[in-house]
């Protein structure tokens, strides 16, 4: 499953990290919200719809590197009793793709949207019919990918995390 980070500041206004500090590449308010309740997609029912990560990979890229998808999975990895994963920096796609392909469980994938596609691309998941070239303007999908066989399944679902989701 691949979810980009939530919602930024608008340009010029700045995020907070982890201690209270003003930092650019921090959520803002709604993405804080969004993050809070991530949670909620992944319910321990047997019926979800999605299932529930047993890892959680956010982007990395040390201190100066954007912390938003970081601060995104951080409630629901807290909730799940998980570390996330923060290894990889933009541009590592295909060291990620590798990782999630090894952990042969349901992973979750906090990224950059430009990095995206290059993701899908190193999985070997660009050719499946229905995904897009490019993540759509939005902070509210899960894009679930699915391989049986060797071949690569797609599907978009929405989050339904706050008013205004579609």
């Amino acid at each position: 499953m691949i979810i980009r980070h939530g919602e930024q500041p608008p340009p010029g206004d700045t995020g907070e990290d982890d201690e209270g500090n003003e930092h650019p590449g921090s959520l803002a308010g709604r993405g804080e919200r969004r993050a809070e309740e991530l949670p909620r997609l992944f319910p321990p029912a047997a019926r979800a719809p999605l299932p529930r990560p047993a890892v959680v990979f956010a982007t990395g890229g040390g201190p100066s590197a954007p912390a938003r998808c970081k601060q995104t999975v951080e409630p629901l990895a807290t909730a799940l009793h998980l570390p996330v994963r923060a290894e990889f920096a933009v541009g590592a796609e295909p060291a990620l793709a590798r990782a999630v392909l090894a952990a042969g469980m349901p992973v979750l994938v906090c990224w950059e949207p430009a990095g995206i596609p290059r993701l899908i691309r190193a999985l070997g998941a660009h050719q499946v019919l229905g995904v897009p070239a490019a993540w759509p303007d939005r902070h509210d999908l899960v894009w679930m990918f699915t391989r049986d066989q060797g071949r690569w399944g797609f599907g978009e679902f929405p989050q339904h995390l706050l008013p205004g989701d579609a």
